[in-house]
């Protein structure tokens, strides 16, 4: 299964979804139609007997007419009160309407739409490129969404994806008002798919506030709002419910394939909307909007980040400009990527050690890894006690169950033999682990 960020093109994988067969919905369709003509009688018996039987009651002494009367005007009493719970029942339904329409109208202005520009170098005569400046020019590459949720000393701040700013010469940001004024990033991580970008607070009107997404449940009901296929839908509001919580799933990123924790929801998300925010009825913010599943047959299945996750994540960018964690020191692939007969021969690998780990391509100079004794064509199999089938698994284990300093086990197979070796984590900004 693939997953698709917003401003990216749609996957190509099909998942069919099994329907009726066109001879099956026809049966049923014979079937239906059948029971239909056998109940006309019934219903038209029915319909007769009733007006055979106000004939009836219209012949009967004045007395029974009297009952009936009396019996009508309870009816109609009855009836005066049914409609009476009705109008209520209206009413509640718009008021409803009416409290998430004003939360909708509350909530909007800290909703900003953001345009990623990127140089792009035109050719000169004959195809070969200019060395002149003017040659270079920045165009709009993709657009996204992006959520103010903090306001200071002149400055907002405004939460995004990784992947709605990456690789930007220039941002600009679009508010509610009208108003498009120039971003300034302060700090991405694109194993996250989180970043932060600063604007003027001149023209900001509305700050979102973060809500508890650890209280979630399926079910209940959210709302998306986000700038889908551009500026010209800007704060398109959607509305669904949660579908799931504390989803997992494998996304490529940047920095190499991850494992991300997510929340579903069936809230219609489109190409625009990353970064945008997911809302609770209470109009705050629980999820940032990220991606969705984007395949043939597949409907209603969207992704977000959620807010718990988020804030952490955006406080440190704000303050560090990065996520700083703990480093190894080692190129690595996912073992099952390694041709079997390397496996058996070169690695020393048989049985059920084959294809389940984390083949070691090379060992950086004076990283933890060398330190410890980790050495190239080994394969790692856990760490702390907890196995790493793959690549994605032990990065996920490192960032998040280790710090920096930390020192850890890694069990690995070496010439077929397992062993355990010590490391004691480090810092170093390295797009290896």
């Amino acid at each position: 299964m693939e997953y698709n960020r917003e401003d990216q093109l749609e996957t190509k994988n099909e998942l069919i979804v099994s329907d009726q067969k066109p001879d099956q919905a026809i049966k049923k369709a014979e079937q239906q139609k059948r029971r239909l003509s056998w109940m006309t009688p019934i219903l038209s018996g029915i319909i007769g007997g009733s007006l055979v039987l106000g004939v009836t009651t219209y012949q009967h002494s004045k007395d029974e007419t009297a009952n009936a009367s009396v019996q009508t005007q309870t009816n109609e009493t009855t009836n005066s009160a049914a409609s009476s719970n009705n109008a209520n029942t209206e009413k509640l339904s718009s008021t409803n309407s009416s409290d998430i329409s004003t939360m909708v109208e509350n909530v909007s202005p800290a909703i900003v739409g953001i345009s990623n520009y990127q140089k792009q170098t035109e050719s000169g005569m004959f195809g070969f490129e200019s060395n002149s400046s003017s040659s270079s020019s920045e165009e709009e590459t993709g657009t996204g969404s992006g959520v103010i949720y903090k306001k200071a000393n002149g400055k907002a701040y405004i939460i995004t994806n990784n992947h709605v700013v990456e690789g930007a010469s220039k941002l600009t940001v679009s508010l509610s008002n009208g108003k498009e004024v120039e971003g300034k990033l302060l700090g991405s991580d694109s194993l996250t798919d989180l970043a932060v970008v600063e604007i003027s607070a001149d023209h900001v009107e509305k700050v979102a506030s973060f809500g508890d997404s650890s209280s979630l449940k399926a079910g209940e009901s959210v709302i998306a709002i986000g700038n889908p296929l551009g500026k010209d839908l800007s704060r398109t509001v959607t509305q669904g419910i949660i579908s799931g919580v504390d989803r997992t799933v494998s996304v490529d990123t940047s920095a190499g394939q991850t494992e991300m924790n997510v929340i579903q929801t069936d809230a219609a998300i489109n190409p625009g909307n990353s970064g945008g925010a997911l809302l609770n009825t209470k109009g705050e913010v629980i999820g940032i909007n990220s991606m969705k599943i984007s395949e043939s047959g597949v409907e209603g299945i969207g992704f977000a980040i959620p807010s718990n996750d988020v804030k952490p994540i955006a406080e440190e960018l704000m303050s560090k400009g990065k996520i700083e964690r703990p480093y190894i020191g080692i190129g690595m692939m996912d073992l099952e990527q390694v041709p079997e007969n390397y496996q058996t021969g070169t690695l020393g690998l048989s049985g059920s050690q084959l294809n389940k780990g984390v083949y070691i391509r090379q060992v950086a100079s004076g990283s933890p890894a060398e330190k410890a004794g980790l050495k190239e064509n080994d394969v790692i199999v856990s760490f702390n006690g907890k196995e790493t089938d793959t690549g994605s698994a032990l990065r996920n284990l490192l960032y998040n169950d280790a710090k920096i300093g930390d020192t850890v086990k890694v069990t690995l197979i070496r010439n077929g033999k397992t062993m355990t070796k010590q490391i004691t984590l480090d810092q170093k900004e390295s797009a290896s682990s």
